[in-house]
């Protein structure tokens, strides 16, 4: 039972590839057919395209071939047919797709020759000399860019030194703050205590008059009495 349902589930996958492998196929013919006709930066492209096709190709057909085993009997004929041929015509777009990516011709445009004379000679330097100053151009820009990261780099560092001065300058002014509470504090206990002794030495005076005033009273009373 276990052998039959592997069968079943290797031609199911073997199928599923096959499936991918006629898309990817007929991309790859899609751009095989395309790159004759294309030139330059074009063409570069679409070689790329082919040779990405290419290789999933060949992965699919990997994938296939780890799937043959698990094939029933009665249809691995049809089945290393089919995958032969699979394989016969992916070695085929492979060989074109190398014969197309070896035409420099066509990759480098109409003017080159692997002996250039006259004017084939002068537009192929003048060629390369406009590669080399869009180079110095692109390395320009970087070295641009580089110094202004640098100087961001550099502004960015002075203002945390900045940030740092301040957060130090706030917190001693925040220490200071701290200090002048606590002398407001003390001040406020000593002006309390001044206060208090002020309406002792009050209340003392206020019964000292008091007592004269009573003794006063009472002497004054015995001589009349």
């Amino acid at each position: 039972m276990s052998n039959l349902m592997d069968t079943e589930a290797g031609t199911e996958r073997f199928t599923s590839y096959e499936a991918e492998l006629k898309l990817v196929q007929a991309d790859l013919n899609q751009q095989l057919d395309e790159i004759p006709e294309l030139t330059g930066e074009p063409r570069k492209a679409s070689i790329a395209k082919a040779e990405r096709a290419l290789e999933e190709a060949n992965e699919l057909l990997g994938q296939m071939q780890l799937e043959k085993p698990n094939i029933p009997a009665n249809l691995k004929s049809k089945i290393n047919t089919r995958y032969r041929n699979f394989q016969t015509d992916i070695d085929a777009a492979k060989r074109k797709l190398t014969s197309l990516s070896d035409d420099r011709r066509a990759l480098f445009g109409s003017r080159y020759t692997d002996n250039p004379t006259g004017d084939d000679q002068l537009e192929q330097r003048q060629q390369l000399l406009s590669g080399t100053e869009r180079l110095g151009r692109s390395s320009n820009r970087i070295r641009e860019s580089q110094r202004i990261a640098l100087e961001t780099e550099q502004i960015g560092a002075g203002t945390l030194g900045d940030l740092r001065t301040q957060r130090e300058q706030i917190e001693h002014q925040r220490q200071v703050l701290l200090e002048s509470e606590s002398y407001t504090d003390r001040s406020i206990k000593t002006l309390k205590g001044m206060a208090r002794r002020m309406a002792t030495n009050r209340i003392i005076t206020i019964a000292i008059i008091t007592v004269l005033v009573l003794l006063i009273i009472a002497v004054i009373y015995s001589k009349f009495r």
